[in-house]
């Protein structure tokens, strides 16, 4: 293994070892349920597609749809904002969404919503090809003020977090620990 890759394992352990618990598995299965319940409740009758955001909501997704008995389609798509760039519209697209989505109730999973630029563009692009309806689901919303937009709340949402840099349940530290059961905050942060 390269020196440099054994560095990068050394530290990642560390911070992992050194970082704040703030969600432990029992307190995200609970808000799984949760979110669970209140997507059934909405969608249950919608026949939606179900899209989830790569590389992040893979765990969501995972954890979430076998809580979600009622018929529905999934997909994934893949799309990275442009930099740091300002409009949320300019997406470096992947893996484009494939499935024709005129008239669909579409629900689009994410890990966390921090400031929600990529989240934004990608519903409005679904919604500008056609979809009826563009609803979010993410894990963790982030509490700050930094959001695309004013007061921006995913439609479905499991835990309510600090702003802080959080790591687990699909949320990574430098690529790795998103494969972790609880949300950890980097330590200091």
């Amino acid at each position: 293994m390269p020196e440099n890759k054994q560095a990068l394992l050394a530290e990642v352990k560390q911070v992992r070892a050194e970082a704040d618990c703030l969600a432990d598995e029992a307190r995200i299965e609970q808000a799984l349920d949760d979110m669970a319940a209140a997507i059934t409740a909405r969608l249950g009758d919608a026949d939606p597609l179900v899209y989830t955001i790569m590389n992040g909501g893979l765990v969501l997704a995972g954890k979430i749809l076998p809580r979600l008995n009622f018929p529905l389609e999934v997909a994934y798509l893949h799309a990275t904002r442009y930099g740091h760039a300002l409009n949320g519209t300019m997406l470096d697209w992947r893996v484009r969404p494939t499935q024709d989505l005129r008239g669909r109730s579409v629900l689009v999973l994410d890990d966390i919503l921090d400031e929600g630029y990529t989240l934004l563009a990608v519903m409005e692009h679904l919604r500008n090809e056609g979809a009826s309806e563009v609803l979010s689901a993410v894990l963790i919303d982030k509490q700050h003020d930094r959001k695309a937009r004013p007061g921006m709340r995913p439609d479905f949402c499991g835990l309510d977090l600090p702003d802080r840099f959080l790591f687990g349940c699909g949320m990574d530290y430098k690529g790795y620990w998103r494969n972790t059961p609880a949300i950890y905050a980097l330590k200091g942060s």
